[in-house]
């Protein structure tokens, strides 16, 4: 009898002893592009909830933590990668910078709206929902006299010329994703075309996502396009800010992932597990996040008027975000981008203004030649240096893929496509000015 309890002590002290072992302790190390009004709570919510357990932050726009990720694989000191852009993770899974967890939280549907929640292969799992759409500052807008917009086409409108702002999709993985919501939701040629026209508004172009909506809460601004918890957290501080999806847009979770060869993987679990339960899902509402839960039965205790994709149809219906698509052409739309619109954008916005002042003449003195002409400068305005499938192809975005050190090709295509931009929105100015003068 003394032999059997010896026995099973020591066997309740082996099973101890690895429970201890396997319990989360120590520094988990996440690289995000999140702001600290994101992390901070969630950082005091989750040491708390994980005695133990220190969440270190190290904040990167999307594209440095994806290329910080592949730099030190071989010295890896990080355990998660937390972030908006889903076609980020799947760059990360594609290069086995990601391992496979299958959380254990209960609760959360295989959709939000039209996309799947988590990565099917378990590489990595949305734990918030956002969709795309544009902010304005309502002190703003009625001091300038200017009208709410609703479309994205509304913004390349005349009246909001010099008055809108953007984040370089280069920089902010969030504006990419708004880009491509446009190209899929719109096709190429047209989603271009209006990403151009409302470019020739742009009062600048920032660097960082959250620039963005600080010139707007601030009144620099009058209008940004943002990712919506941009404008809900501005709403829930105070700032008077107004916020509205367009038709062409996406809702879309963010996501996190637990780093290949994590240093400390019981705690990255843990995270991952917190992000996921209904404590942590309830740190979305906090006025400084203000995004949208994956899980709906926490919706129960939300905010009055808090979006709800689950129950919104409007929400459920916009269109299907084809991550695959995105993925595979993501360096080339961000390099079309900044070739054609940020490293360009006084010319095209001096086209674009000309376009503004032809099309006003003419509404005095209506000519059809100059109407010819404006067609003409639009066009020109519109035109792409390369289609779809080109875009997409393998040879293309392989010219993008060297790292740190530029390639010839990646050089010889930049200087090609801003040559193209140069060129045409130069000779759109000339139409434009052209038109005007037969207007007068």
């Amino acid at each position: 009898m003394m032999h059997r309890l010896l026995t099973l002590s020591l066997c309740a002290a082996l099973v101890s002893t690895a429970a201890f072992a396997q319990a989360p302790a120590g520094k988990v190390t996440v690289v995000t592009s999140f702001a600290k009004d994101v992390t901070d709570p969630v950082k005091k919510a989750f040491e708390t909830a994980t005695p133990g357990v220190t969440l270190e932050v190290q904040n990167r726009n999307t594209n440095a933590g994806v290329k910080y990720l592949e730099e030190t694989k071989s010295s890896n000191q990080v355990d998660l990668f937390w972030a908006s852009a889903p076609d980020a993770f799947e760059v990360l899974k594609g290069k086995g910078l990601l391992q496979k967890y299958a959380p254990k939280a209960s609760g959360i549907p295989e959709k939000i709206g039209q996309f799947p929640i988590n990565d099917p292969a378990g590489f990595y799992f949305g734990f918030a929902a956002s969709g795309y759409g544009i902010m304005w500052n309502e002190r703003y807008v009625k001091a300038n006299k200017l009208p709410d917009p609703r479309e994205w086409q509304d913004l390349a409108k005349p009246v909001y010329y010099d008055h809108v702002s953007i984040a370089a999709p280069s920089r902010s993985g969030t504006t990419h994703l708004t880009v491509e919501a446009v190209l899929q939701g719109e096709g190429w040629a047209k989603g271009w075309g209006t990403i151009k026209a409302m470019a020739g508004n742009f009062r600048n172009i920032t660097e960082r996502s959250f620039g963005v909506p600080e010139a707007v809460n601030s009144g620099q601004v009058g209008y940004g396009i943002v990712i919506d918890f941009f404008a809900f957290s501005a709403q829930a501080s105070g700032f008077p800010v107004k916020f509205i999806y367009p038709t062409v847009t996406t809702i879309v979770p963010a996501n996190v992932g637990i780093v290949a060869n994590a240093p400390n993987k019981a705690a990255a679990e843990a995270f991952v597990e917190f992000l996921l339960s209904p404590a942590g899902q309830q740190v979305l509402f906090e006025p400084g996040i203000r995004r949208l839960p994956v899980n709906p039965d926490v919706y129960a205790k939300a905010p009055a008027d808090y979006p709800n994709p689950f129950k919104d149809p409007r929400l459920n219906s916009m269109i299907k975000f084809d991550v695959a698509k995105s993925e595979a052409r993501n360096d080339v739309v961000d390099v079309l981008f900044d070739q054609l619109i940020s490293f360009q954008l006084d010319s095209l916005k001096a086209a674009t203004k000309a376009i503004h002042e032809a099309e006003a003449a003419i509404a005095r003195k209506d000519n059809a030649q100059a109407r010819a002409l404006i067609t003409q400068a639009r066009e020109l305005i519109a035109a792409m240096p390369v289609d779809e499938a080109a875009a997409s192809a393998k040879e293309t975005a392989s010219a993008f893929t060297g790292g740190k050190q530029k390639g010839a090709r990646q050089a010889e295509l930049e200087q090609q496509w801003a040559v193209f931009a140069k060129e045409r929105y130069a000779q759109a100015q000339a139409k434009a000015e052209e038109a005007a003068k037969l207007a007068k």
